[in-house]
């Protein structure tokens, strides 16, 4: 029986896929969120060495950056996403995820089968050494970077906090803008008040006026009534 380090490429090829011709898989792996970027660039090269290595063709890797998890996950509530796509021949998965399972740096893993009965030579590839590069490099995260500049006394992590029409910031008001809309609100408000005062003493001034109209032709009345007895 031939040992596991005496087996070819060829060796792996399934009797269910076409002569010559591959599956398609993507793997998505989550690291944890401290690791450095030579650390990210160990755990692809091992990925990278067993696809070459076992005659398959990487066709895109990509560093989703550092993400908050839906759960948490060996107590990790955030993780570094990468993802891969290749072309492989069956054993291929089975050997990624096995190393997997002994890098410590990586808290999830999972493989899909994409499509079958491919003819590497005619599969385009994205794959260049500076796309390797790329995906060794975790971007800077938003939250920890809001953390880190809120703790060196940034006021307004987010901008500058200057006389600009800047209304908005990563979603969010600024204080000029605030302070706009609340002395916009205190004339509609004043303009409110007055016009309902002129309302007040011109019915005021009617209601005075209809009451002294009324009051001459009784007088007159009396006058008349008392001259007549007379």
């Amino acid at each position: 029986m031939p040992r596991a380090t005496d087996v070819q490429p060829n060796d792996l090829i399934s009797l269910a896929d076409a002569p010559k011709t591959s599956r398609e898989y993507e793997t998505i792996y989550i690291l944890r969120p401290g690791t450095t970027n030579e650390g990210v660039a160990e755990v692809n090269l091992r990925v990278r060495g067993i696809i070459e290595n076992m005659g398959g063709k990487v066709l895109k890797v990509d560093n989703w950056g550092k993400r908050r998890l839906a759960y948490e996950i060996q107590k990790e509530r955030k993780g570094i996403y990468l993802h891969w796509s290749y072309l492989a021949t069956r054993g291929v998965v089975d050997e990624i995820e096995r190393n997997m399972r002994m890098l410590e740096p990586v808290i999830r893993y999972m493989s899909v089968k994409v499509d079958d009965n491919i003819d590497p030579e005619v599969r385009v590839t994205e794959i260049d050494e500076e796309a390797y590069t790329r995906a060794s490099n975790t971007a800077a995260d938003e939250e920890d970077l809001y953390l880190t500049r809120s703790e060196d006394g940034d006021e307004n992590p987010f901008g500058d906090d200057d006389d600009d029409d800047d209304d908005f910031v990563m979603g969010r008001p600024s204080r000029n803008a605030v302070a706009a809309a609340a002395a916009a609100a205190a004339a509609a408000a004043a303009t409110a008040a007055a016009a309902s005062s002129e309302t007040g003493d011109a019915a005021s001034d009617a209601s005075t006026g209809s009451d002294e109209e009324g009051a001459t032709p009784g007088a007159d009345v009396d006058v008349v009534r008392k001259d007549e007895e007379q």
